[in-house]
């Protein structure tokens, strides 16, 4: 799989995740980074305790930005 963030990019959502008060934004931000370290859509699902359709739609709402 093709990494979509150069570590730069990386460390400013990490930096933005830190900073963030809302938690569903959050939750958006680390299915995006675990998408990006390899994690599958199932296993971001159940480590976030979201459904696979909703990890599917917050990855391709980042990737479309």
């Amino acid at each position: 799989m093709e990494k979509i963030f150069t570590a730069r990019k990386r460390e400013k959502l990490i930096q933005h995740h830190r900073k963030e008060r809302d938690k569903r934004i959050c939750d958006r931000i680390k299915a995006v980074l675990a998408y990006d370290d390899g994690y599958s859509y199932s296993e971001i699902a159940r480590i976030l305790l979201l459904d696979d359709e909703t990890i599917r739609r917050h990855i391709e709402d980042y990737q479309r930005e």
